[in-house]
């Protein structure tokens, strides 16, 4: 069980400027090494609720590459989570909190490989069937109320429609 509650925040047009923001300083920060920096996640979806936290997707040419950027990252508030890899070895994970409240979340993958695609994909089809971004609000709301302090319930439960709306997604396009 999670120790902080699951909020579903309604959206916050400042998203998408928190965003920016974040996208100058990191980089900055590590410029060098990252081709593309994505806005992801329910966040970058208009009028979308969703946990306030902004999740990012930094592409980069090889894996390796994010051995140079930890370090700069952790100087920018970052923590690296080496231990995520057993889960996802094809992504790079970090996650920033400020005052005690989780901000963003860092995924750092291989530019144009499967995790890259189908993130952009799943963020581009929600923003193009607002009806579906709609479904997509009411199951968080209700996923987050019936697990409330348990995060590893609340995405499981998100699972089968993320993979029906990736699905989609692919034939769509």
């Amino acid at each position: 069980m999670s120790q902080t509650p699951i909020i579903i925040a309604e959206y916050d047009p400042d998203w998408p400027a928190q965003f920016d923001a974040e996208t100058t300083d990191i980089r900055d920060a590590i410029g060098d090494h990252i081709e593309r920096v994505e806005h992801i996640g329910s966040t970058a979806v208009p009028n979308l609720p969703a946990k306030p936290i902004i999740d990012m997707l930094a592409g980069v040419a090889s894996l390796e590459d994010a051995v140079e950027c930890i370090e700069p990252l952790e100087k920018l508030g970052y923590e690296y989570v080496p231990s995520f890899e057993d889960v996802m070895p094809e992504r790079r994970y970090f996650r920033k909190t400020v005052g005690g409240t989780r901000t963003h979340h860092l995924h750092m993958v291989e530019t144009g490989r499967e995790f890259w695609t189908r993130h952009l994909a799943f963020r581009n089809y929600l923003r193009e069937h607002p009806a579906i971004a709609d479904e997509y609000a009411a199951l968080k709301r209700d996923l987050a109320e019936i697990h409330r302090n348990d995060i590893g319930a609340y995405t499981d439960g998100k699972d089968e429609f993320i993979h029906r709306i990736e699905r989609e997604a692919r034939t769509d396009s």
